[in-house]
């Protein structure tokens, strides 16, 4: 196995680590953020940034793997969704954010699929998933030590940090959510020759 599919399988331990973080309740905070949210925090940024590594790695060694090309974005998702449900746990976020996007990663990863088996072509992001991606992944890196459900600023007299903090990753949840609805329709537009066949 090389190097790229170990950063890969390593994401995917990463995330019973982040489920058990999340469970413990540590009696300590800093800047008034309980510990178990930091520590979530960062075992989720070390398992996004081994998803950037391992593409740059595969693609400049030239190490692409079919078990690569699988694995990786299951990896992806897995991560995303996980931290997600953590998030709905908590109370963070509503459980309606994650349906869509899970919902979207449904439709879009049967789409790709039958792209595939039909003529072999490989189905880039749009300019709406590449934005669903970037907001998707910073709004859960500032969600997960906002002690705040998001939207907190419009019901409650938030201040310094907690307003900017809260602010942050309220604007951008919503933006990844708006992204995700138009990525996907997108999608379903461009492979209307692909489904017309169905």
């Amino acid at each position: 196995m090389n190097l790229p599919n170990k950063l890969t399988v390593m994401r995917i331990l990463l995330v019973p680590i982040l489920v058990i973080i999340s469970m413990i309740d540590f009696p300590v905070e800093l800047w008034n953020i309980p510990l178990g949210y930091i520590l979530a925090d960062i075992i989720f940024i070390i398992a996004a940034i081994t998803d950037k590594i391992d593409g740059y790695l595969a693609r400049k060694n030239n190490q692409v793997t079919t078990f690569g090309k699988f694995l990786d974005p299951i990896a992806d998702k897995i991560l995303v969704v996980s931290a997600l449900i953590i998030l709905v746990e908590r109370g963070t976020i509503p459980a309606w954010i994650p349906i869509i996007i899970v919902f979207r990663e449904f439709l879009v990863s049967g789409y790709r699929l039958i792209a595939s088996q039909q003529n072999g072509k490989v189905i880039a992001a749009n300019k709406w998933g590449k934005l669903k991606t970037v907001t998707q992944m910073i709004a859960i890196i500032l969600t997960l030590i906002d002690v705040n459900q998001i939207g907190s600023i419009f019901t409650k007299s938030l201040t310094g940090f907690s307003f900017v903090l809260n602010l942050l990753d309220t604007l951008l949840m919503f933006i990844c959510v708006i992204a995700t609805i138009f990525s996907g329709y997108e999608y379903l537009k461009d492979g209307k020759d692909i489904l017309k066949d169905m």
